[in-house]
Formats: structure tokens, sequence, C-alpha cells
């Protein structure tokens, strides 16, 4: 018993001066220690994460080529892999492989953030990519195509356009994630959309920015997720928290949160505005277009949000 009381003595003092170690590294204390923040663990992305992400584009893609049907049509309207798939259009030949895209709408007319429509609008039209197929006849004024891969149930009416590989990503080692870096004069932007119309998104979610090549962006670049807690306040949902009491029953100078001075006190007053910002998750981009990019979330603290700011991070 003495034996192990001593044992734990030790590893307690082996901690503190761990400790103190670190923080005699900063005598002043002017910068946070790295042990402090967490380890971030990315995932490489998979085929489906590359080739089922979707895009959104300033240019709307031409659509005289689409899928007329299948080998089941009309009984069957969603067509899988192996399935047989009739195309219209032109400039169809045989072996050719074809990517299946869907020019998507969102019916829900609920704006997730503020200013969600415009920020869209500007951005372009979104796109899903459906599957890939290769044309195996064309003898018919349809050509026949055979369904390689689908990342959804591919539908009549759907856009074929030429296939391309993607370029794949390259992953940074394992690093601390600081979670309070202060904004820096690095490019900035925003998640206008996730996938699917998701607001609340995690790890491996995919995501869409409204910079792109234009702006410098590379498949393969990092970008932080990061949020104000101002962003908070202007949230219908989150911004109910600050209309609740913050005091305890036994303060005697209660707080109060401004600007909008929910409960009033006679205490110190609890400015949103210098609040830190805080950054939620990683970002990895595995697409570009002109003025857009797709990226997929590889680490998250926390609910990765539509309408969030994202910022270059320094990993490369």
């Amino acid at each position: 018993m003495k034996k192990t009381g001593l044992f734990v003595l030790l590893l307690a003092t082996a901690a503190w001066a761990q400790s103190g170690a670190e923080a005699s590294a900063d005598p002043q204390g002017t910068s946070p220690t790295t042990a402090s923040f967490p380890t971030q663990r990315v995932q490489t992305p998979t085929y489906a994460d590359l080739y089922c992400a979707g895009f959104i584009s300033k240019q709307i893609l031409p659509d005289s080529n689409y899928v007329a049907g299948g080998l089941q049509t009309p009984t069957t309207t969603k067509f899988t892999r192996g399935d047989m798939i009739y195309l219209q259009g032109t400039g169809y030949s045989a072996g050719a492989e074809y990517e299946i895209v869907r020019a998507l709408r969102d019916v829900n007319e609920y704006e997730m953030y503020p200013g969600e429509k415009k920020l869209l609008k500007e951005a372009g039209q979104p796109y899903e990519e459906v599957g890939r197929v290769k044309i195996v006849d064309t003898r018919s004024k349809t050509a026949i195509g055979q369904i390689e891969y689908a990342c959804d149930g591919i539908n009549p009416g759907d856009t074929a356009i030429p296939f391309a590989e993607k370029q794949a990503v390259t992953f940074h080692d394992q690093v601390r994630f600081d979670r309070f870096l202060p904004a820096s004069n690095k490019l900035s932007g925003r998640i206008v959309m996730g996938k699917d119309f998701d607001s609340q998104l995690g790890t491996g979610h995919k995501v869409y920015l409204n910079v792109g090549s234009n702006q410098g962006v590379k498949i393969g670049d990092y970008f932080r997720a990061v949020r104000s807690y101002e962003a908070d306040l202007k949230d219908p949902v989150d911004s109910l928290s600050f209309k609740a009491a913050i005091a305890e029953d036994t303060q005697k100078k209660t707080p109060s949160v401004d600007p909008a001075m929910f409960t009033k006190g006679n205490g110190p007053v609890i400015h949103v505005r210098d609040l830190p910002r805080r950054a939620v998750g990683e970002i990895v981009i595995i697409g570009v277009t002109n003025t857009t990019a797709t990226g997929m979330i590889v680490f998250a603290l926390e609910d990765v949000n539509a309408g969030d700011g994202v910022e270059a991070d320094q990993i490369q």
C-alpha cells in the first residue's frame, strides 16, 4: 500500500515538473502552449469522396446529352451500377466514359443562415455527381451505356458530360490544431452550402466554398472553418441561449449580455463581439472551379455550419 502511494506521488511530481517546463518556455505567457491544442487525425478521401462530392459552377453545364431511360423503362426510374441505360444526344462513341450529373434546386424556402439565397445565387448552380457510364453501343438513335459506378440512383433527365479523372489529394501529417488562431490576411471566404443541402456537417461531409482558382485555390489546399460568437447571436436558435439568465442566484452583481442586453444586470457586461473567434474544423479542397471550391471536412471539433467563414490554413 505504501509502495502504491509512493508511485502515485512520483507520477504527480513528474507531471507537475513537465507542466512547469512547458510554462517556462513562455515565461511571459504571450502565446499558448501547443499541449493545449487537440491533435488532428485526418482520413484519406475514398473514391466515393472524390467522385461523389458534387460542385457549384458559375457556368451552367450544357444539358443536350442526357439520360433518356433504361432497360426496365418505364417501370424503373432509378438505375444503379451494372444497369444498362439509354443516352440522348450526340457525340457518343463506343468505349467513351461519361459522368452523370444532376442540376439541383433547393425545395426548402427557409434560409439556413442570413443571406444564404443571395450567396448561392452569386456562387452559381449546384450539381450532384451521380455516377459514371461507359458507352457500349451507338447503333440506335440513343446510345446505350452501362453504369460503371453510381453515387446515387441515376434518373432520366440527368445530364451526361465527358468523364475526367480527379486529382489525388495529399494529406499532411498529424498536427496540433490551434482553435483560437487570430484572423490573418490570408484568403478567406464562406461555406455557402453543404452537400445535399445539409446545414450542420461533420467529419467526412462535403462543403462548397465561394472561392476558387481565380483566387489561387488549388486541390489539396487546406482551409479552417471559423465562427464568431456574433454569428451565434444572429442565429435564430443559438441566440435563444443569449436570452436566458446567465447569473447564479447568489451573485450580488449579475452579468448581462451585450449588445442586445437580453438579461439586464447590475454587474459586468459580456461583450459578445470581444469574444475570440473560434475554429470549428479543418477542410481539404478536393475540387475547384474558377469561382468555387468543393471541400471535405477532415477534422471537426463541433458541428460545421453552412454559412461559417473559412480561412486558408498554413498547413501544406
